[in-house]
């Protein structure tokens, strides 16, 4: 690991050297392929975002076009879906739990640039990780910032613009984001009939 490269992963000032250009490129290479496939090629796709991705897990559907920078930041768990349009930038990594969707156009950002006009134009950058827990829902169109953590069993409602940590188990939306209500048990009582409701109509 060259020494850029690990200041990029502590979140501290760097500048892309050659070992990171050469994962941006990989990215880059792979995401092409992957955006270039036909719906009638699925088992290739799975085998490109398997190259593409840090880790993922079990049973996941990306829909193309997915863009990234690094592409090998991204680490997924399992029963994992990514609508049409996403935009990565995971300079700095993205972590993402089990069974988590991910909507249309959802942009998920790690790369950071200098607040000072002088040291912005030295071409130096920064990078702080996103983390996305167990269980959530990210609607269309959301923007991720970075640095953010989302908890556990939440949603974020469409066109929100996530600039802090949502906690566990609520609904977060708007432009800032912020917690609209808890997910309570009268939600999980209410779909547990809905979806006792679907079984019934499916026998």
């Amino acid at each position: 690991m060259t020494k850029q490269y690990q200041r990029l992963l502590e979140g501290k000032l760097y500048k892309t050297d050659d070992q990171i250009q050469e994962m941006k490129n990989k990215g880059r290479y792979l995401s092409r392929l992957f955006n270039q496939t036909s719906e009638e090629e699925s088992s290739l796709r799975k085998d490109l975002i398997k190259d593409l991705f840090g880790r993922i897990g079990e049973n996941y559907t990306v829909k193309p076009p997915f863009y990234c920078s690094h592409g090998s930041h991204i680490n997924v768990g399992n029963n994992f879906f990514c609508n049409f349009n996403c935009i990565f930038l995971d300079l700095n990594t993205i972590d993402i739990g089990n069974n988590v969707f991910i909507g249309p156009r959802v942009s998920i950002y790690t790369a950071l640039h200098p607040i000072d006009k002088e040291v912005r134009n030295t071409g130096l950058e920064y990078a702080l990780p996103v983390v996305i827990e167990d269980d959530v829902w990210i609607a269309g169109d959301v923007v991720i910032n970075p640095g953010v953590t989302i908890g556990k069993g939440s949603i974020v409602g469409s066109g929100s613009v996530v600039t802090k940590n949502i906690p566990e188990n609520v609904i977060a939306l708007g432009n800032p984001c912020r917690v609209h209500r808890t997910i309570t048990d009268s939600d999980k009582e209410y779909w547990d009939i809905m979806l006792a409701e679907y079984k019934k109509s499916v026998e």
